[in-house]
């Protein structure tokens, strides 16, 4: 029987024993479009369509129409079913996304109903968008006064994208890649910021967008991708019902060609904004990038990343070693790697913290560390650890923040996108096998650096510099631009102004009917929550919990240790303990020989603590420290002897190693504060309420950072450095000597041996006095932080309740049901933020409001409290409290990998968590009513009672003064 449905033509398909999986190339016979199908015993199904898009220009066309296209359909006609169908669905998964030359839209769900629900209104979005020109306005661009009605104000652009891209082009390491880009592409689609330039992106017009529609969003230009246990043909009967058969050929082919070869290496140097408060000296970028081969090519493609591990695995390969210890720069460049997500391969190298005088001397050094290479070779067991690590990724199931058939399938996009063998980029054990033969020759790594990096001449150095007037330029230049347009507004074309911005709130206002689009209700929710059990037994006077995993050959295991009494300095120096705890020397090895033997053993080793909150009292707190590894299978024992030494014989007398590794983590988390900087707002707000949400703060959030950069300001004195080393080997003296247990995840049948095998990691814990709770005196917060982002991050926080008090599943359902009613549209739909909304921390026990590259911030504070008033005041249907429901269930039954689930149950026994408290918590959410919602939003949400936080750059900080919030700087 064919598997397959008459509209598709089957055109190749492999097993891939590595992966479990098997995968199998349709064509749809009149479109040509491409169906890929990997078939899995897993009840997750994925869907992914992806359309190549291939823009020409930096106006951002190919992402605002993938905003643009989720604005209602021909079937669907209404302003938002993307979003509606976020809170109808019980998906596992839901999202879009433009790449640099691919728009996909996935999805993923667990519940067979839900799963043709949404495959409905993704292939209707996709093929049968209306475009309308209001939804172009609100989510690209448009013109408008600063008062809407009064066109004697200011003009100003506003629009989704234009202030999502502000956001993502405030973050350095985006302009750094960005600009990359524009050098070592010249010709092709690459030399342009597919996202959208915000300079750029005004000039971009409603026909341009519908025009690009037509020519990319067809069949003929598709990509379908799904995996699970649904068979092919019921989804291609799907796509042929409800969309393809509608279509006729596309008289044109939509691809990448390969780029004009420089015929000599170039320089160049650019600018990026930076406020002279944060301080110019030593924050220039110098890197190296050079076009590869083509990434369709599978040999080429995995010889090129055996070659970059092999030059920048560890701290011990030679061109890591030379861009952590060189005094040219404080920390490896946040591009180094290879990419892979083009059409041609790019390999960069690079450091931060430098000067622009510095890029000769540094070119130079790396050219000698690859000649060096070429000339001498690198030892076999190197390479061959390299290509361990290689094998490794390649058979890992992972899962645990994408799901882990939407990670296959992004694998195999690239190969699909540019018509090359999708399949071969998952199944590469052959591949593998040859290169695994290949590097048994002493010169074929030196050939190889030789032939792709030293005698390739298409390198691009770039230097990017801080300058701190450009972004007061930048703001001069949109100012004076906007007034020119101004000036030559007729009074008729004042009003067209003002009347869209008046019909495009109208419509933002207007209550569309839902029932239009297909749902899920609490009736589909499963009784029961997904249970993973595991099995305690005793080694050696300790406890070992094992769980048997379906792992593909990987073993996962933890020694975890009960966090002893810390001091308060001790505390905020843990995070830089747990950092540098495995990338140190142990007895008479140093760190180099370190890295090495990780590579060979290990397919990662780190330290991390933890620490929650009682489930019953947020001011009781316990944490733990966890030293995680993971290997293939035939690595165990290794793996234990690796741990083993590592919590036993580290060492913390190399002070320069130590120096570059917090360099590296101040590097990094300031690489993140614009990512991420609504999460570091709603940390602030929260950290007054209690000791937990203050130690979150003082540690991952800005007052972190604020503090590391500190820290790092002391480095240059030898003193300082050993008085810090001597806090780690004090911290690491009481954890070493703290009581332990162990976690072992693995397949069955190995179980009972690769726990004997982890004996060596047992001792008799000599007891530290437990974690204390200190008396928290709970206050207020009201602060504005000054970064260098061009929007905001806006939040307030109210002190809640616990887990299991009654209170938290309704606490946890309002967070959902504020944003679907008020604050989507309020906060992005109108305010013109890439986000908003609300959750509850029932860890910390708080409620948080929040706002994501913001142009506004008094309003969007203001809106926080006005969601208040509606859900107190507002005409709510019981219809809107079932999908915030839906909305929490969804992300409580989200499944992970199969070892990030045993880990997750793990850990979540380990605070007292158990499944029994987690499955009523669940069964709690599901019997929220709207009473409950009005209740608990009165009883602990009253704006008098809040704490506020903005995360602002030096555009924002006046707003933020006058509305009394305290000056937090991060120097």
């Amino acid at each position: 029987m064919s598997n397959e449905h008459p509209a598709f033509e089957r055109v190749t398909s492999a097993k891939i024993e590595s992966l479990g999986v098997e995968v199998f190339e349709y064509r749809h016979r009149k479109t040509g479009a491409q169906h890929l199908h990997i078939a899995a015993d897993n009840a997750e199904n994925v869907f992914l369509v992806a359309l190549r898009t291939v823009p020409q220009d930096s106006t951002g066309v190919a992402h605002i129409l993938e905003h643009t296209a989720l604005c209602g359909s021909d079937k669907y006609p209404v302003r938002d079913p993307f979003f509606m169908m976020i809170r109808r669905s019980l998906n596992t998964f839901m999202n879009a996304f433009t790449s640099s030359d691919w728009t996909a839209y996935p999805f993923a769900s667990q519940n067979r109903k839900d799963f043709a629900n949404l495959l409905d209104v993704y292939l209707d979005a996709v093929f049968f968008a209306k475009l309308d020109p209001l939804d172009f306005a609100q989510e690209g661009h448009r013109l408008e006064f600063a008062e809407p009605g009064n066109p004697d104000s200011e003009l100003v652009y506003k629009g989704v994208v234009y202030n999502e891209m502000k956001g993502a082009m405030s973050s350095v390491s985006s302009q750094l890649w960005q600009t990359l880009s524009k050098y070592l592409f010249p010709t092709t689609t690459y030399h342009y910021n597919s996202g959208g330039e915000p300079a750029d992106i005004p000039e971009l017009t409603y026909q341009q967008l519908q025009s690009f529609y037509r020519t990319h969003y067809h069949p003929s230009n598709a990509i379908f991708m799904t995996y699970g246990d649904i068979p092919a043909a019921e989804h291609q009967a799907a796509f042929e019902e409800q969309a393809l058969h509608k279509f006729d050929p596309l008289d044109k082919t939509i691809a990448v060609g390969r780029e004009k070869r420089y015929l000599s290496p170039i320089a160049v140097e650019e600018h990026y904004p930076l406020s002279d408060d944060e301080g110019l000296k030593e924050k220039t970028h110098i890197v190296l990038g050079w076009l590869l081969g083509d990434v369709t090519d599978l040999e080429e493609a995995l010889t090129a990343h055996l070659l970059a591990g092999v030059l920048l695995d560890n701290s011990a390969s030679p061109l890591m070693k030379l861009l952590e210890t060189t005094d040219l720069g404080t920390a490896p460049s946040p591009l180094v790697g290879l990419d892979d997500s083009q059409r041609e391969l790019v390999f960069v190298c690079g450091i931060e913290g430098s000067e622009r005088d510095r890029a000769d001397e540094f070119e130079k050094q790396v050219i000698e560390v690859l000649e060096d290479v070429a000339k001498n070779g690198i030892p076999y067991e190197q390479v061959a650890a390299s290509l361990h690590q290689l094998e490794l990724q390649q058979r890992e199931i992972t899962g645990d923040g994408f799901p882990f058939g939407l990670q296959l399938i992004l694998t195999a996009l690239t190969g699909a996108t540019h018509r090359g063998d999708a399949i071969g980029l998952l199944n590469i054990d052959a591949t593998l096998e040859k290169l695994r033969e290949q590097i048994k020759d002493p010169r074929f790594i030196a050939d190889t650096a030789r032939k792709l990096l030293l005698e390739n001449h298409h390198r691009v150095r770039l230097v990017l510099s801080p300058d701190e007037d450009l972004a007061d330029r930048r703001s001069v230049a949109e100012k004076a631009r906007l007034s020119e347009i101004k000036s030559r507004l007729s009074d008729e074309e004042k009003q067209r102004i003002v009347e869209t911005a008046k019909a495009l709130l109208d419509r933002q206002q207007r209550e569309d009917d839902p029932t239009i689009l297909p749902k899920v209700g609490v009736e589909d929710i499963p009784p029961d929550m997904p249970r993973v059990d595991g099995e305690t037994v005793e080694l050696g006077g300790q406890k070992l919990t094992r769980y048997s995993a379906g792992t593909n050959g990987l073993v996962y295991q933890q020694l975890v240790c009960a966090l002893p009494d810390l001091t308060e300095e001790e505390k905020q120096l843990l995070p830089y303990y747990c950092q540098v705890l495995s990338e140190l020397g142990l007895g008479d090895r140093d760190y180099l020989e370190v890295q090495q033997w990780q590579t060979r053993v290990a397919g990662a080793l780190h330290g991390f603590s933890s620490s929650r909150t009682d489930i019953d009292d947020l001011h009781k707190l316990s944490g733990h420290f966890v030293l995680s590894g993971k290997a293939l299978a035939p690595n165990q024992s290794a793996l234990t002897e690796l741990m083993q030494a590592t919590i036993e014989e580290v060492r913390f007398d190399e002070l320069p190693r130590i120096k570059e590794l917090l360099l590296q983590t101040l590097a990094r988390r300031e690489q993140g504060v614009v990512g991420n900087g609504h999460a570091l707002a709603m940390a602030a707000a929260s950290a007054g309420y209690n000791r937990a949400a203050h130690e979150s703060h003082a540690t991952g959030g800005l007052l972190g950072l604020r503090q590391l950069k500190a820290m790092a300001r002391s480095f240059d004195n030898p003193h300082a450095l050993e008085k810090l080393a001597g806090k780690l080997q004090a911290i690491h003296d009481k954890i070493r000597s703290a009581e332990r247990r162990f976690l072992l995840i693995g397949e069955e049948d190995k179980l009972p041996e690769f726990s004997q095998a982890m004996m060596p990691l047992v001792t008799a814990a000599e007891g530290h006095s437990p974690m204390s709770n200190a008396p928290f005196d709970p206050h207020r917060i009201h602060q504005v932080w000054l970064t260098n982002s061009q929007v905001n991050f806006c939040a307030k926080a109210y002190a809640t309740v616990p887990m299991v008090h009654a209170d938290a599943a309704p606490l946890a359902v309002l967070g959902g049901f504020l944003r679907n009613g008020f604050l989507h549209r309020t906060i992005r739909e109108q305010g013109g933020a890439y986000g908003g909304g609300a959750s509850h921390d029932s860890n910390l026990g708080v409620f948080r409001f929040y706002s994501y590259r913001d142009p506004r911030m008094e309003e969007t504070l203001r809106d926080f409290d006005a969601s208040l008033e509606w859900l107190q005041d507002g005409k709510h249907q019981e219809s809107q409290v079932e999908e915030a429901i839906l909305g929490v269930v969804g992300g409580l039954d989200k499944p992970g990998s199969p070892a990030g689930e045993a880990k997750k149950a793990f850990h979540s026994e380990l605070y007292g968590r158990t499944h029994e408290i987690r499955e009523k918590f669940r069964r709690r959410v599901t019997e929220v009513t709207l009473a409950d919602l009005q209740r608990v939003g009165s009883t602990y949400l009253k704006p008098d009672l809040a704490s506020t936080a903005v995360v602002t750059g030096s555009q924002g900080l006046e707003a933020g003064l006058e509305l009394g919030l305290e000056e937090e700087k991060l120097q």
